[in-house]
């Protein structure tokens, strides 16, 4: 469950994520009401079991029943948690188109919501998905070689120019600054698994660098602002 919307006076329209059918809308009849049948289940990224009816002529799904496998309620108390779970759920809409199915990004998505509940930090699980999310949509340039001149990066670092190609500090013409340290965090993040940062966490100054990066080129190609990223900018510039 990514999000839901009152609509009506007793519907909500909710958009939902399907391992077999990707990303999805749909009506819940009555989920507004005290005793809806639905209960928990339509809460931010609650991983459930879901039954929909969709007729051809329409774009909204009938939803008619849920199961509640995994909640996420509990995290939801804590501010700077709840800002890292709806900047989570915003990138899977914005970046993932309707209807087409990806295992990766639902899986991306359980486990990235599954470490930001273990109230172990927001940074790390965030930053991770951000660049799992951008390679799969393609927009993720190399951590390793100069996108103009094909050099390697060196001590030096490299340099995110305009159009969020990362380039050599020769072949830079303005741009942001991305540290050596940086670049070999992306490609950390690219070769491990989440959980295997617990031994040597990085540097959350390092994160939120590479994030605020991340998250320009997911809005630049999508043409989109991301709401969530002004909510959590003020922690991300602490």
């Amino acid at each position: 469950m990514l999000r839901s919307f009152p609509l009506g006076e007793g519907d909500r329209l909710v958009s939902f994520l399907s391992r077999s059918e990707g990303r999805l809308k749909g009506v819940a009849r009555g989920a507004q009401r005290l005793k809806s049948q639905f209960g928990s289940t339509l809460e931010p990224l609650s991983h459930i079991r879901i039954w929909f009816y969709e007729r051809e002529t329409r774009e909204l799904v009938r939803i008619n029943q849920c199961e509640l496998l995994e909640s996420f309620f509990a995290a939801q108390s804590d501010y700077t948690t709840s800002l890292a779970l709806a900047l989570v759920s915003e990138i899977v809409e914005t970046v993932l188109p309707e209807r087409e199915a990806t295992d990766s990004v639902f899986r991306l998505t359980l486990l990235v919501s599954r470490a930001l509940a273990q109230a172990s930090g927001i940074w790390l699980p965030v930053t991770y998905f951000a660049l799992w999310a951008t390679r799969f949509a393609g927009w993720l340039p190399s951590f390793e070689r100069c996108q103009n001149c094909g050099k390697a990066f060196g001590l030096r670092g490299a340099y995110a120019v305009t159009n969020g190609e990362l380039v050599c500090p020769d072949c830079r013409i303005g741009g942001q600054p991305i540290t050596a340290e940086m670049l070999k965090l992306g490609r950390r993040i690219m070769g491990e698994k989440l959980e295997s940062f617990s031994e040597a966490p990085p540097i959350e100054r390092e994160l939120k660098v590479l994030l605020s990066y991340l998250l320009d080129i997911i809005e630049r190609e999508t043409e989109h602002k991301l709401s969530a990223r002004t909510l959590i900018a003020g922690e991300i510039e602490n």
